[in-house]
């Protein structure tokens, strides 16, 4: 896809965003600033989901870089699985790598995130940063919940890469069967409130980002 295929697909994220009245001149030349009752510039709140993961980071990279405008505000989002009996925990096992709630993972989940912030606030000091952990059962309904509930204008997921043949696998399997709340990623993509994007970041050899969303699967963006 050209740079104008890039363009079209990158404006959809600033569409919601208000521009501010401009200055007006008067016929002496005089210029004539917009009275104080002017409409204030409304930005977006941007949810991205973090984790330990190092695709959390560079999705979290890619907003700060090519997403977010001044007037927005970012919301750190961490998942935190609920504590489950002792006849769940091979079933929870098995789903993947969802930190559990106890205080030792929360205290280290809390050191990552504020870690995540900073780096935020270092890179856009303009943009305001938030963090929320919140707890459930099932990451995706869980992120999909809060991302209504928050009134969220985007959603940020970071992807991780896969191999071609097990993507030719995934995608036979999507149209088999439904996607289930297990498949965290397509999950939020498909069921999310708002415009939901995973980002993948690509090689060194080939640079910039792959974006996925429920339109478009793995656009490849240079930057």
């Amino acid at each position: 896809m050209g740079k104008k295929g890039e363009g079209f697909f990158l404006s959809r994220l600033r569409a919601n965003v208000r521009v501010q009245p401009p200055t007006t001149t008067s016929q002496h030349g005089c210029s004539h600033e917009p009275p104080t009752t002017s409409i204030e510039i409304k930005g977006r709140r941007i949810i991205v989901v973090v984790d330990s993961c190092s695709e959390a980071k560079n999705a979290l990279l890619w907003t700060l870089s090519h997403c977010a405008l001044p007037q927005d505000s970012i919301l750190l989002l961490h998942f935190l699985k609920a504590k489950t009996s002792q006849s769940g925990y091979l079933a929870n096992k098995e789903e993947g790598e969802d930190e559990s709630c106890d205080k030792p993972t929360t205290s280290r989940a809390d050191k990552k995130v504020s870690a995540l912030k900073t780096m935020c606030e270092l890179k856009r000091p303009e943009v305001k940063t938030e963090v929320v952990f919140v707890k459930g059962d099932e990451k995706g309904p869980t992120i999909v919940k809060e991302a209504r509930e928050r009134e969220a204008s985007l959603l940020v997921l970071g992807q991780k890469k896969q191999h071609a043949t097990w993507r030719l696998l995934m995608v036979w399997a999507s149209q088999a069967r439904p996607v289930t709340k297990h498949d965290f990623v397509e999950y939020c993509i498909n069921n999310s409130p708002c415009m939901a994007i995973a980002v993948r970041k690509r090689g060194k050899k080939l640079g910039g980002y792959t974006l996925t969303t429920k339109r478009h699967k793995d656009f490849w963006l240079l930057a």
